[in-house]
């Protein structure tokens, strides 16, 4: 479920008035509280754990922010995917950083993943138009309950990876769905399917 305020905001307003709890973003100026499932929260908690044990098991150099927003420069809209990976050494060149644990440039983050829940419009539209505008390499959707539209997902409708890559500025995307593993293009170690998504989901009930 998504709760909308309807007051219009800059970016920078929104920053400033950003609670301490609760998790918001920013749509084109209208805060947007996101108010996630308990099965959208245990996918995010288990496939942090597993993304974390991986970057150990393969010595990258990357994390994953608690707190961090991206920002589409431009536009009044900042987002908090779900679990993302920060490159630490483009944060020595972004300049809202230190200040604000914000992000600008797509090359910081390399990888973004949406869980899809009620708002599902936003991860397939939204938020995939502005991700590859800011040139993220890689964005995944989740859609565990095969929410997303018929042109998004195919027909009949069921639970479904998306997997977008960025080639030549543009995400080219691909979808992964039941035993299918979760081919990533920058990252072809890390193994997940839907059918283990929907075990996490399962095992939490």
């Amino acid at each position: 479920m998504v709760q909308a305020l309807p007051k219009l905001v800059t970016f920078q307003q929104f920053v400033d008035w950003l609670p301490e709890s609760g998790r918001y973003e920013l749509h084109n100026g209208v805060i947007v509280e996101m108010l996630p499932t308990g099965a959208h929260g245990v996918i995010v908690g288990l496939l942090n754990r597993k993304v974390n044990v991986w970057l150990d098991q393969q010595a990258l150099n990357y994390f994953i922010p608690n707190t961090a927003i991206i920002q589409p420069l431009g536009f009044p809209s900042g987002y908090r995917p779900d679990l993302m990976l920060v490159d630490p050494a483009g944060l020595r060149k972004e300049p809202l950083w230190k200040k604000e644990s914000v992000i600008t440039s797509g090359d910081t983050v390399k990888l973004a993943i949406e869980v899809v829940s009620a708002n599902w419009p936003d991860d397939y539209a939204r938020k995939f138009e502005d991700y590859e505008a800011m040139g993220i390499a890689e964005y995944w959707i989740l859609d565990y309950q095969g929410l997303g539209g018929r042109r998004y997902i195919g027909s009949p409708k069921q639970p479904t990876a998306t997997v977008c890559l960025l080639v030549d500025g543009v995400y080219e995307t691909q979808l992964f769905r039941g035993k299918d593993k979760i081919v990533s293009a920058s990252f072809p170690e890390l193994q997940l399917s839907m059918t283990q998504v929907l075990q996490l989901v399962s095992a939490a009930d």
